[in-house]
């Protein structure tokens, strides 16, 4: 049924900085669909509890499947009448220097962190052009702007991604459809508290703000790219790294 909030999909929607984007997207007013692979009911009763009642439903999926993601998208349109809004948050990593990378790491990193969007972007830009509104966010990362050390495929899928963001920006930026990348710096999340104190030591004193971001830094980017008023912003990556990387 179409309701007048706006209907937003975000994957990785039960990570930590997905979860911080369901939550703001939903207090600024959208109805959310926070996709992820199928969770224990413990940890979707307290995602759900975490949301304060806030418009936020969960659906299941697993966005390294290509007809899942289609089927997804077909279903929140099919539901709530459309979908204006799409951020493709879920990633995973699969670390080693390139000489020791298999094969199964690259490919496992690439199908969930760059053609998932590729899967669900195709699915969902269709009907943001025949309306003519459409917002889609793509979290990238700071790896894939420098490198990283043992993630090869990790800086080589977020580089990609961006590049999707900015060729399929110029394709629907005439039809009211944005698209742009946000690349967070270190944030913490279990990823970052799982580091050894000494290398987030070094990492905290690389940052010239002084600190890892927060999941919430980056859900008020979210927010911003994806209001009704920011039309007039296309194709960009927005830094999210406390100073980290500067480039003009």
């Amino acid at each position: 049924m179409t309701t007048s909030l706006r209907i937003a999909l975000v994957t990785g929607g039960l990570g930590g900085i997905g979860r911080a984007i369901c939550r703001q997207l939903a207090a600024d007013g959208a109805h959310v669909i926070a996709a992820d692979l199928p969770a224990e009911a413990a940890r979707l009763d307290a995602f759900t509890a975490g949301m304060d009642g806030l418009p936020v439903e969960t659906r299941a999926l697993d966005v390294g499947d290509a007809q899942a993601c289609a089927a997804a998208v077909a279903d929140v349109q099919a539901r709530h009448g459309r979908l204006d809004i799409l951020v493709n948050a879920a990633g995973i990593t699969r670390d080693a220097t390139l000489r020791k990378m298999s094969a199964e790491q690259w490919d496992d990193v690439l199908r969930v962190n760059l053609d998932s969007a590729f899967h669900l972007c195709r699915a969902a830009v269709e009907s943001m052009v025949a309306r003519g509104f459409g917002r889609i966010v793509n979290i990238s990362s700071v790896s894939g702007q420098t490198g990283n050390f043992g993630q090869a495929n990790y800086a080589a899928a977020k580089a990609g991604l961006h590049g999707l963001t900015m060729s399929l920006a110029r394709e629907v930026a005439a039809k009211g459809v944005t698209v742009n990348s946000i690349s967070p710096g270190y944030v913490e999340t279990p990823m970052t508290a799982a580091m050894p104190p000494e290398v987030l030591a070094r990492t905290v004193a690389s940052v010239p703000v002084g600190r890892v971001g927060q999941p919430d830094d980056i859900a008020r980017a979210v927010v911003f790219l994806t209001a009704d008023e920011a039309g007039y912003i296309t194709g960009i990556n927005l830094p999210v790294n406390g100073g980290l990387l500067m480039g003009f």
